[in-house]
């Protein structure tokens, strides 16, 4: 039986996909499900198309001169074209640096909100890149999906997590649930079973599926590979969309945020879905085990995630600024010095992400990683730093938040205009719609349904926090980092004793 994709398949592209390129890309009849009604075309369907769009956006940047110098790189597949620095492999410090301005520009154009983009999941397919041989009979899937990412900037969703139905039993106990192999045939494998939550997954090309959690011992669930999102027997269901809900009830003023930049996240069931040999990648109990821990596929998430919520960071502090302004305080201490603490927590995401690059290590094949002992330490603290940044918005603009009476049309009104504007108008000679803008933008920020959903998101983003915690001691355990922080103490220690100094340059106190 054949397994492998030959490089003969590959489309070859001298440019990335165009915005409209991926739009048309999407109306392919997937089965997406919302309201409990299955929709036509997501590019058009009330719930979906604005972030579509902001989706189509970042793939026209490649031809837009403003951003094209920093996101275009040559690839490394020998096509001898252009793709985004992010979906190269990095094999030095400056790719990783060009790899962080790439998805900043990206990000950017998404104000930081948007937390699945393309870039994401190119932090893993990369690792295809520099280890494709680690895949055994699957090596030259590795090398041809490498290939085309690359070449196409493909936007690939990726689940990973069983859906929470009897987490404590193994597998092979909630076989109607999770996902497992059915049955193997000529053309493919047969899946069953689903996956939470698969973030963004209706707007996607592709859909990677991997494992998470406790070690498999059985082959059927042992399986990794990248499941069409058009695929016969691949179901989403997403859920309730804020970006809908906006567009039935408000304007984009009002809000700004989950009008354009929801990624709906879905519940990815497998119905009997035929996966074809060519988009396997693992099918070995062995192999599945080891593929999180020896290709560190999180790193690179990691560090394209810390460049995101950095933007995002930026975004809230410089919206908290202007809420200041408008309110008229400012001027004040203790208001001054919670702008000083966003700004501060902005400063911490940045240097972590940037002290990745400078301690870079060598990673996966002839891959340079970011540090992981840094990547590690932003996972515990993200969650953290983004709910304080929240919190402090909530305390120093308080009930000024919720001060946004006004849609836009009142100014309209020859009869409320003039009140709107004497008693909604901003300080310093600032507007009412000035007012308004800012307080609608910071409530769908952080108060808002889109709001809330994005510090769960945050909190969870990669996994529980304490866990991050125990990965950030056992990364310093395996690389000597806590041997040398308890020799600095130990030295310490050295230097004296209960009769006093060692060091005779000290003086003990016994001439008092």
């Amino acid at each position: 039986m054949e397994h492998s994709q030959t490089a003969e398949t590959t489309t070859r592209r001298q440019r990335p996909q165009t915005g409209a390129e991926y739009l048309e890309s999407l109306r392919d009849d997937r089965e997406v499900w919302i309201y409990g009604e299955r929709v036509e075309d997501v590019t058009t369907h009330p719930a979906f198309r604005n972030s579509a769009q902001s989706l189509a956006e970042l793939f026209d940047a490649f031809d837009d001169p403003r951003y094209s110098g920093k996101l275009l790189v040559p690839t490394d597949t020998g096509s001898g074209g252009m793709t985004h620095a992010f979906f190269r492999a990095s094999r030095s410090q400056d790719d990783l640096r060009a790899g962080r301005d790439a998805t900043e520009v990206w990000q950017r154009l998404g104000f930081g909100w948007m937390g699945r983009t393309p870039d994401y999941k190119a932090a893993l397919v990369t690792g295809f890149g520099t280890n494709p041989e680690w895949f055994g009979e699957f090596a030259d899937n590795a090398r041809y999906w490498y290939r085309r990412t690359q070449e196409e900037v493909l936007h690939i969703g990726h689940a990973i997590v069983h859906p929470p139905v009897d987490r404590a039993k193994g597998p092979d106990q909630v076989r109607d649930v999770f996902v497992h192999v059915d049955r193997e045939t000529d053309a493919g494998l047969i899946i069953s079973g689903a996956k939470v939550v698969a973030t963004g997954s209706p707007l996607t090309q592709y859909i990677y599926v991997s494992h998470f959690g406790v070690p498999l011992d059985n082959k059927d669930f042992s399986v990794v590979f990248l499941a069409p999102t058009n695929g016969p027997g691949v179901k989403m269901f997403a859920r309730a969309s804020y970006e809908e809900v906006a567009a039935r009830t408000a304007n984009p003023m009002m809000y700004p945020l989950s009008s354009r930049l929801d990624e709906n996240d879905a519940i990815l069931v497998f119905d009997e879905a035929l996966i074809p040999w060519e988009n396997v990648l693992v099918y070995d109990t062995d192999r599945v085990n080891r593929l999180d821990p020896e290709s560190r596929r999180q790193t690179r998430g990691i560090f394209q995630a810390s460049t995101r919520l950095g933007v995002k960071l930026d975004f809230l502090a410089g919206a908290l600024s202007k809420a200041l302004d408008i309110t008229g305080t400012g001027s004040f201490r203790g208001v001054q010095a919670a702008l000083g603490e966003v700004i501060g927590t902005r400063h911490v995401v940045h240097g972590l992400r940037d002290g990745m690059i400078e301690r870079a290590e060598p990673g996966w094949g002839d891959g340079l990683d970011p540090h992981f002992g840094y990547g590690i330490a932003y996972a515990a603290l993200a969650p953290k730093l983004y709910s304080r940044a929240r919190a402090i918005i909530e305390e120093t603009v308080a009930s000024g938040i919720l001060e946004h009476a006004i849609s836009g049309l009142e100014l309209d009104d020859p009869e409320l205009s003039p009140l709107v504007n004497r008693f909604l108008r901003g300080s310093g000679d600032r507007s009412a719609l000035d007012r308004a803008k800012i307080m609608h933008l910071l409530w769908d920020a952080v108060g808002s349904e889109f709001g809330a959903r994005h510090e769960l998101y945050e909190l969870n983003y990669f996994g529980a926090p304490e866990a991050n915690n125990l990965g950030s001691l056992a990364v310093a355990k395996n690389d000597g980092t806590l041997d040398d922080m308890r020799g600095l103490v130990e030295e310490c220690m050295s230097q004296y004793d209960i009769t006093g100094w060692k060091n005779d340059r000290f003086f003990d106190g016994t001439d008092l």
